[in-house]
């Protein structure tokens, strides 16, 4: 029995790894293609993880809510920040700071 525990907990632990770099790649392309749209640098062709926690998509399904951070400059001398949402896999919300033209 405790074998069989272990198995499940690793195996969910992989689940979460594999989900959780899935969601990365996803939102590390919306931050990327929402700085293309604006004309803006994308830095550190990165997002940072914040915050994780569970909510309900439109159909009522539970799924984990991920929230990401991102920056990118205008004019190469200040960072501006950008916040990307993603329920499920699916972007729910994307915003970018006001930044000097």
């Amino acid at each position: 029995m405790q074998d069989l525990a272990l198995i499940v907990a690793l195996l969910s632990i992989a689940w979460y790894w594999s989900d959780t770099i899935r969601c990365k790649e996803i939102a590390r392309k919306a931050g990327k293609e929402a700085c293309d749209r604006a004309d803006v640098q994308f830095l550190d062709d990165t997002v940072e993880k914040k915050k994780i926690w569970i909510r309900r998509n439109r159909s009522g399904k539970i799924e984990l809510c991920r929230l990401f951070f991102f920056e990118f400059t205008s004019d190469g001398s200040q960072r501006y920040h950008g916040r990307i949402v993603l329920l499920g896999k699916q972007i729910s919300e994307l915003e970018m700071d006001a930044y000097r033209i």
